[in-house]
């Protein structure tokens, strides 16, 4: 598996998941979205913390300079 996230790719998953988590928090979303909410931080983080995106691989999308 190679990385292909490049670090602006993984501070702003980790950003996004860190805002979902904030508004779980504190109530504003609830019920299913915040299941789906939940489980797409969860996601996005993961990818931030491995710096691969399995989605990018068949499109050969790299965020993540080469070298």
């Amino acid at each position: 598996m190679k990385k292909n996230m490049g670090p602006t790719d993984k501070a702003l998953r980790l950003i996004i998941a860190l805002i979902i988590a904030g508004l779980y928090m504190t109530n504003i979303i609830t019920g299913n979205i915040a299941i789906l909410a939940g489980i797409i931080a969860a996601i996005f983080s993961l990818t931030s913390a491995v710096s691969f995106c399995p989605l990018y691989a068949p499109f050969n999308i790299k965020t993540r300079k080469a070298g």
